[in-house]
């Protein structure tokens, strides 16, 4: 089934094609292209700034003329995952995608809804000649899912409206009115090897099956973290025999909630026996742990001789290696005591990888409150430091803080009782938005977040709900009628 069949078929359809185009963070050079012959075929005003944000302009429809300029935006790339057995490849290929019942959903891969929706939304807009509507700015920005670059480097000047509608909120039922900052924190190092000559058998421990998803969004939902349960994995190991680890890979995006882990040890072949007694026992364990919110989770060991001599960490660095992977924070960290039910602030353990005697750790800190994010980044440098790791703060971005009473705030919960007869839910999330950094470069612009319900962004699980899709649009195109 063609997703051009699909309604609303303007927004199905242009979501369609930005789909077949490889739109990864950092390397969006072919969907800026598309987007910049988009808006010139439309013979609308069509620019981009040193950065890449692409900005289309469109004169308001008639009869709305006086109505005040309404910045309406979303972010071109997308995150780039897959399941470990897909030979997919985003470089060359557009995403498979198929309909499942009221689900439009990706074979293997994530689907790009984040932020392909809003994306398809505006140009839908763009493209149409019997949509009501004020002027507007279309701001597509670059490289939101790996450190918000394009919104970074917004200039002033450029854009001219005084509301704003961000398109990159997740749940059809809510209204985002504010967001948690972030900071990438790296932690690098070398750990002291030895030739392993006494170790003839490798174990290889491999973690798959997971949930994962949106490390802000879905922190929250007791979802299991890879790297987590191999470095759980790895302690029970080292306590019954003289085992020694050499190799990890774990993890992916900073972004994602890790899905999959791998780690090799090395032991010897009298050994085996109980070493894999004491994996499968605290595989037994973690399985039943996880029974509910991760049913699919499967530990997989694999043994086999080793054929050739290989370089181990030392006793005392692998000790140490593994209980800082197992102290170090990742999930939830404080919960908000203003807004009730909302994760204040976190740490993704996201990244791991061990090879040959290096290591990299990839975290992504969050919080609402920046005292709050720069004592859990505190903690973690301080955690890293056990393992003398030099560590590095980069692409930190500021929140965005809500204002409830704000008159677009306002417009845009009666719009929707209006339409649907029910409360929408007026939040701040913890994933991060561009809302902040954009306040920035334009601190009177009054802003709100809304979009469709899309579930397990950043994962090969992600989903679109067609029916929310088509009540989306609805709510938006009555916003946009409605602006002052």
């Amino acid at each position: 089934m063609s997703l051009q069949s699909l309604e609303p078929k303007s927004i199905w359809s242009h979501f369609e094609n930005i789909n077949a185009i490889p739109r990864a963070s950092k390397k969006e050079e072919a969907i800026i292209a598309y987007m910049l012959q988009f808006g010139e075929s439309l013979n609308l005003p069509t620019s981009r700034d040193e950065a890449g944000n692409v900005l289309i302009c469109k004169p308001a429809s008639a009869g709305y003329e006086s109505r005040k300029t309404v910045v309406l935006q979303a972010h071109l790339d997308m995150v780039h995952q897959k399941n470990a057995d897909s030979d997919f490849d985003f470089e060359t290929s557009g995403i498979e995608m198929y309909v499942d019942a009221d689900w439009v959903k990706a074979k293997g891969t994530t689907l790009g809804a984040d932020n392909g929706l809003g994306v398809a939304t505006i140009m839908a807009v763009l493209a149409s000649d019997n949509i009501e509507h004020p002027a507007i700015e279309a701001l597509f920005t670059i490289d939101e899912e790996t450190g918000m670059t394009g919104a970074k480097a917004l200039t002033a000047g450029w854009l001219k409206g005084e509301y704003l509608l961000n398109l990159d909120t997740e749940e059809d039922d809510e209204i985002t009115i504010g967001c948690a900052g972030g900071v990438d924190v790296t932690a690098t190092g070398a750990l002291r090897e030895e030739a392993g000559v006494a170790y003839d058998t490798k174990l290889e421990i491999t973690i798959s099956g997971l949930s994962g998803g949106h490390s802000g969004m879905d922190i929250d939902k007791g979802l299991a973290n890879a790297n987590k349960v191999l470095f759980r994995i790895l302690a029970a190991a080292i306590k019954e025999k003289d085992v020694r680890l050499f190799a990890v890979d774990g993890g992916g995006l900073r972004n994602a909630i890790p899905r999959e882990a791998m780690g090799s040890i090395a032991c010897k072949a009298s050994d085996v026996k109980e070493v894999t007694t004491a994996i499968e026992r605290e595989n037994a364990f973690i399985l039943k742990e996880y029974a509910v919110m991760e049913p699919n989770l499967t530990i997989d060991l694999k043994v086999e001789k080793i054929s050739e001599r290989i370089e181990v960490l030392t006793e005392d660095v692998q000790d140490k290696f593994i209980q800082v992977l197992n102290v170090v924070h990742s999930g939830v960290f404080r919960m908000s005591p203003a807004f009730p039910g909302l994760v204040e602030t976190s740490n993704n353990l996201a990244r791991v990888v061990l090879k040959n005697g290096k290591y990299t750790i990839l975290c992504l800190t969050r919080s609402a409150v920046q005292s709050s994010k720069d004592y859990l980044s505190m903690i973690l440098e301080n955690t890293f430091r056990m393992l003398d790791a030099e560590v590095d703060f980069s692409g930190e971005y500021p929140g965005w803080e809500p204002e409830p009473e704000g008159e677009l705030v306002q417009l845009t919960a009666d719009t929707y009782r209006r339409l649907f007869n029910e409360e929408p839910r007026v939040i701040a999330g913890h994933g991060g938005l561009e809302c902040g950094l954009i306040g920035e470069a334009y601190p009177k612009l009054k802003m709100v977040s809304i979009g469709p319900t899309i579930r397990g962004a950043h994962s090969p699980d992600e989903r679109a709900s067609i029916s929310s899709v088509q009540k989306f649009w609805t709510f938006f195109l009555e916003l946009l009628k409605n602006m002052p």
